[in-house]
């Protein structure tokens, strides 16, 4: 598999995440807010992709909760990211944008 090159000129890029059909259950206990984004510094190209894929597993696991967004990563600049949970993304779905 390639990986999506952040070179490349489209906006959108889909990132490859598991997908989660998971059923919310209403009496799932809650341990306070979970958090809706992860804010990312990197200070070489070889921390991003493990990075990346720590956040989004962490954010997979608050957004099975209430199965109601999907998350989008988005490249700010070289080495700043942020991962959050965005309710434009189908749950179960990872998308990847660059920062205008």
């Amino acid at each position: 598999m390639v990986e999506p090159s952040w070179h490349e000129t489209q906006k959108v890029q889909y990132m490859t995440t598991a997908t989660l059909e998971r059923i919310p259950s209403a009496d799932e206990p809650t341990e306070g807010p979970a958090p809706r984004f992860i804010s990312l510094e990197f200070s070489s190209a070889s921390e991003v992709h493990a990075g990346l894929e720590e956040a989004v597993a962490e954010l997979i696991e608050v957004a099975a909760k209430d199965a109601a967004c999907g998350i989008l990563v988005t490249r700010l600049h070289p080495g700043s990211y942020t991962v959050a949970l965005d309710a434009s993304v189908p749950f179960g779905e990872t998308y990847e944008s660059l920062a205008a």
